[in-house]
């Protein structure tokens, strides 16, 4: 199967890091830093070298700073129920993911905040647009740095130099971004950066990441054993353990490790790489009358359109089932920014590319959607 479905799942992984996976799942079947024993410190020795990893990746200060999650999803839940202050306004955008939305929205049905949802007036979101709606009360902003529908990326270290200036924390959604553009909490002013290992990051799937800036205070909404400070009621003080509740999931770990690794050595061929596919992609669709667009060539590798005559599932079931191709269709969790695009009624197709992928692959596509419109 052709496989342009890389902004759910990352297709591409590097052999590495699957191999570390597999290894650690053969050979250190332990809890990390939890025992005495020789395979529990190596463990905990890998765990602490991945952070010195991520943290270099994404220029955080040390390697504490680095906390493991789930997945960004609970990254992001973790950030926003640990930062947000009861009573406060919260500024996020129309251009987000449900995992920044829903807590969000669950914080404002509670009554524990005031939230402001900007549409912008671009197709990006820009410092402008935030600070528009700032108030006193502002104590959070939550921002993707890049739309997981089409691609578009958000003015993120303007947003941040603008909330340098004021009280407010800056969460970032990097899900999208990472492995393709630069981020840097330190040079952006990113107060938590969330991060998903499946997707850029080219690990398996099972981990996400919170990369926390110096100084930023978040308190834990989930509670646990963490090795350390076992007669305390609390959680610990120190990170990461303040905010890693239970065992951790050694073999997507290892595998993160390996995966930004590999990026370390490769991200300016990837980001090449996946600009030239959407480069060529688009001017292909260009060409195509029944095809509406809603993507510019962009180095996260995701092209949005929409067809005249079918819906994005149709698209999608055809494409799968008679040319083994594989295309994301419907509303890609992100419904305010399908109402943006006016795309809400029959949501959009989404082609999203990896290293894996090729012209070759993107012309089969088209000749697809050419044989495809040719029976109406």
């Amino acid at each position: 199967m052709i496989y342009f479905d890389n902004a759910a799942t990352g297709g591409f992984k590097p052999f590495k890091s699957i191999d570390s996976a597999v290894s650690a799942m053969k050979n250190l079947n332990v809890n990390a830093g939890r025992s005495a024993h020789k395979l529990s410190a190596m463990a905990d020795e890998i765990v602490y070298e991945t952070r010195q990893t991520v943290a270099k990746f994404v220029g955080a200060s040390k390697a504490e700073n680095v906390i493991f999650t789930h997945n960004c999803t609970d990254a992001l839940n973790v950030a926003i129920f640990g930062l947000y202050q009861k009573g406060c306004h919260v500024i996020t955008t129309v251009t987000e993911h449900n995992a920044t939305l829903r807590p969000l929205y669950e914080l404002e049905r509670r009554g524990e905040i005031s939230l402001t949802i900007i549409t912008p007036k671009s197709g990006k979101v820009k410092a402008e647009d935030v600070e528009r709606e700032l108030t006193n009360n502002t104590k959070l902003v939550v921002l993707n740095a890049v739309s997981n529908v089409n691609g578009e990326e958000n003015d993120v270290f303007n947003v941040g130099k603008l909330l340098s200036k004021t009280d407010a924390k800056f969460i970032v959604d990097g899900a999208q971004a990472v492995g393709h553009i630069d981020l840097n909490v330190n040079n952006q002013l990113i107060d938590a950066l969330c991060l998903a290992g499946h997707k850029g990051l080219m690990a398996i799937q099972g981990i996400g990441v919170l990369v926390l800036n110096d100084g930023v205070n978040v308190q834990p909404s989930r509670f646990g054993g963490t090795g350390t400070d076992s007669f305390s009621r609390e959680m610990p003080d120190c990170y990461p353990e303040r905010l890693e509740a239970g065992t951790l999931n050694l073999p997507a770990i290892c595998s993160l490790k390996s995966g930004v690794e590999y990026l370390s050595a490769n991200s300016t061929y990837l980001a090449t790489q996946t600009l030239s596919l959407t480069e060529y992609l688009i001017s292909k669709l260009k060409r195509l009358p029944y095809i509406k667009l809603y993507s510019k060539p962009n180095k996260s590798g995701i092209v949005c359109f929409n067809h005249r005559d079918f819906s994005s599932q149709e698209i999608c079931e055809i494409l799968s089932e008679k040319y083994s191709i594989a295309v994301r269709g419907g509303y890609h969790c992100a419904p305010l920014m399908h109402k943006f695009l006016k795309t809400d009624k029959l949501g959009a197709v989404r082609v999203s590319f990896s290293l894996q992928n090729t012209r070759k692959e993107i012309n089969a596509l088209i000749s697809a959607l050419e044989e495809i419109s040719a029976f109406i």
